[in-house]
């Protein structure tokens, strides 16, 4: 799943119960939505209030459907990788993308996202996505990133961010959260510790 301040994007066939209760909490609309066919929504989608990044492998009536439901602009990752979701973090205020990334990809997200994009690797890793999680009132990132990273972080999200895992010890953060301005959901596995430090960092 992926959400920002207004929706939250679920895969086709999540069920309905769970999908109103995800929405309702994070106070966001539900849209349902599919990427070349697939339920990993994740991963394939990068996104803040001002505009949505979707894998290439995403069909054309996924993107019409996409922007009909939202009114974003909604633009294809044109690169060979699939995975915007685990290359770039982005809220209202700043964007990190992945090193890997060519500039056109660069300067797509800065006119999609409506923000100034930096480059930079987490923790030694590449695929920062994973690495972080990044909403308009705080960012939480993977526990082996330096005092120098965290900086880096909290200066280009203008918001607060603090190293934690998830899911009890998982350090890819952003496959345990779904979180918003608003609200968070976490992994069930996500011991008491965690949630005070995400909490602490998110803001809710």
């Amino acid at each position: 799943m992926k959400c920002n301040d207004k929706f939250l994007l679920v895969p086709k066939g999540l069920a309905s119960t769970k999908a109103s209760k995800l929405s309702s909490f994070l106070g966001v609309e539900l849209i349902k939505v599919s990427i070349s066919g697939l339920r990993l929504i994740g991963p394939l989608v990068a996104m803040n209030n001002k505009g949505i990044m979707v894998s290439r492998l995403a069909e054309d009536e996924e993107i019409r459907e996409i922007k009909k439901e939202t009114g974003l602009p909604v633009e294809r990752l044109p690169t060979k990788y699939t995975s915007v979701g685990n290359l770039i973090v982005v809220n209202d205020y700043g964007a990190i993308a992945s090193e890997i990334l060519p500039n056109q990809a660069i300067k797509i997200f800065a006119d999609v996202f409506d923000v100034q994009v930096e480059t930079m690797s987490i923790a030694s890793y590449y695929q920062i996505g994973a690495m972080a999680v990044a909403t308009n009132s705080g960012a939480v990132v993977h526990p082996k990133a330096s005092e120098v990273e965290v900086k880096k972080i909290r200066d280009i999200f203008k918001v607060d961010a603090e190293p934690s895992t998830v899911n009890s010890g998982v350090p890819y953060v952003a496959s345990g959260i779904i979180a918003n301005s608003k609200n968070a959901v976490v992994g069930s596995l996500t011991n008491g510790s965690e949630l005070l430090i995400l909490s602490r960092a998110l803001k809710v």
